[in-house]
This record gives C-alpha cells, sequence and structure tokens, in this order.
C-alpha cells in the first residue's frame, strides 16, 4: 500500500503562519482572502484564488499549493532499489519511517532511526543476510527512537546520536562526520530547525545518492520549525535541496520523494532552488 502524504494543505498552511508569526486576522489582511475563506482552504475545500492570494503572504509557492490542494502530484514510487529499505510502524496513531542501507556486496548495513518496532527491519536483516553494523539517529525525538533498546541489543551496533540531543548509550556526532559501510560513504548535515540537532545522512556509493532527513522535510512539506522555521527552511535549502536532483530522500513521515520532486512540488521551497 502506498504510504499517504504527511501533510495536506492546511497543515502547510498551518506550520508557515505559526512559523511567520502571521494570525488568522493578518493573513487575511494581507491577503485579501476573508478569515472564513482562509478557514475553508485549511479545512480542504479547493478554492484556488484563495490559495494564490495566500501563497505569497506565507512565502509558500501557489502552483505547488494549488497542486497538492487538488491531488494532481504525489513522488514517483521507488521501485526495486537494492540496498535501500523503508520501515513504517504505528506510534500511537503516528505514522514513523525508519531505513535500512547496505552494501549489496558486502551486506554490511546501517540502520537509520528505528521507529515504534524494529521487528520488521530484523526480518529483513535475517533473509537478505545483512549484518547492521551502525544505527545512525537523526533526531531524538520519541516516536523515532522508540524502539531503539531492542535494535541494539539484537545488532550489537553502535548507536550515534546528533551532539545537540543526547540520547542514552549513544556517542554523540558533529556535523561532519563521515561513515564508511563497505562501499557506500555516509557524510553527516546538521539540518536543525524542527528539533535542535536534527541530522540529515547523505549515503553515496549505491545507484543514487541517498539522503535520511528525519523530520527536516516531507514529500511536498517539511517538518514544523519547532526550534527555529527560519534555521529549517534555511537548512532545507542550503544542506538537502541542493544534492543532485536524482536523490533519493527518506523523511520520517510519508513517502519517499527526490531533490528534483520537491524543487519542482514542495511549496516551501518550490522556485527557491
Amino acid at each position: 500500500m502506498a504510504i499517504p502524504l504527511e501533510d495536506n494543505v492546511g497543515d502547510i498552511i498551518g506550520k508557515a503562519q505559526r512559523g511567520l508569526r502571521i494570525s488568522d486576522s493578518e493573513l487575511a489582511e494581507k491577503s485579501g482572502v476573508s478569515r472564513e475563506k482562509i478557514n475553508d482552504v485549511r479545512s480542504g475545500k479547493i478554492d484556488n484564488e484563495a490559495i494564490e492570494r495566500i501563497a505569497p503572504v506565507l512565502k509558500l509557492n501557489a502552483k505547488a499549493l494549488v497542486d497538492l490542494a487538488k491531488g494532481e502530484w504525489k513522488p514517483d514510487k521507488l521501485e526495486n532499489f537494492d540496498g535501500l529499505a523503508q520501515f513504517t510502524t504505528d506510534y500511537s496513531g503516528m505514522a514513523v519511517n525508519s531505513y535500512l542501507v547496505w552494501d549489496p556486496t558486502t551486506k554490511d548495513a546501517a540502520a537509520f532511526d528505528s521507529g515504534a518496532d524494529c521487528a520488521e527491519m530484523l526480518r529483513l536483516a535475517t533473509k537478505q543476510n545483512l549484518s547492521i553494523k551502525l544505527i545512525l539517529l537523526t533526531h531524538a525525538h520519541s516516536d523515532h527512537v522508540a524502539d531503539l533498546p531492542r535494535l541494539r541489543e539484537e545488532t550489537g551496533a553502535q548507536v550515534f546520536a546528533p551532539a545537540r540531543e543526547s540520547v542514552p548509550g549513544a556517542e554523540q556526532i558533529e556535523e561532519g562526520k563521515r561513515f564508511r559501510l563497505g562501499k557506500i560513504d555516509i557524510d553527516t548535515r546538521l539540518t536543525s530547525g524542527h528539533s535542535p540537532g536534527g541530522m540529515t545522512y547523505v549515503a553515496t556509493g549505491l545507484a543514487r545518492p541517498i539522503a535520511i532527513v528525519g523530520d527536516s522535510l516531507f514529500a511536498g512539506s517539511m517538518g514544523g520549525g519547532n526550534v527555529s522555521y527560519d534555521d529549517a527552511v534555511r537548512n532545507n535549502l542550503d544542506k538537502i535541496l541542493t544534492l543532485p536532483d536524482e536523490t533519493i530522500i527518506c523523511p520520517g513521515h510519508g513517502p519517499i520523494t527526490s531533490v528534483g520532486e520537491e524543487k519542482t512540488h514542495n511549496a516551501f521551497f518550490a522556485g527557491r532552488v
């Protein structure tokens, strides 16, 4: 079953409003759209004219937002990519992703987050005869590390976490830390904003580059700027969307996407890269 997009138009407008500190009344005044129509759009009513007026006030791309409202875009499905697997588990009613990346020749693997339940990840590792050498955490929010103790115990792998987010038993790392896994190189980029030390891991050496981004970026959206909206936007622009267009983006929620797709279809960033 295809994984649905994490955010709808209402979610995106709400994140932008909160991040920019624009109230409903201010948005209505600046856009010329009534508060009633703003609420209608946020609740899912398709109103192209209203969306096109609201978007620039919130520094959003109007076309991308309209396309999303009309259901005219979803990222291309990644088919039969050797060396990458996505796992989606339920955490208190919320779907959260974790990932395995491995060298198909050496079978050495890295796990990225644990999600709510690492059982399927462990089953695939056994089936594929993979040896999980590293556990790399994108950030320390509970839904992403809920089953970390089991994953660490079952694999014996060393755990690494962003230096700004303490995780018991994990070695803290700074931006620029590099790992080697068979023929795969893994670089680290600080993409804070959603969380204090959110880390993006960029893996090269497979058929396409892979960026495991945690909650920094979603297909068609981004994580809320809980710590700093400005940092979240800037880091996504500077450290993720500057990667090659073919780079596979593996988000903490929602479907897998790519840099090229997000540069065109993500309302926060389309037309800005």
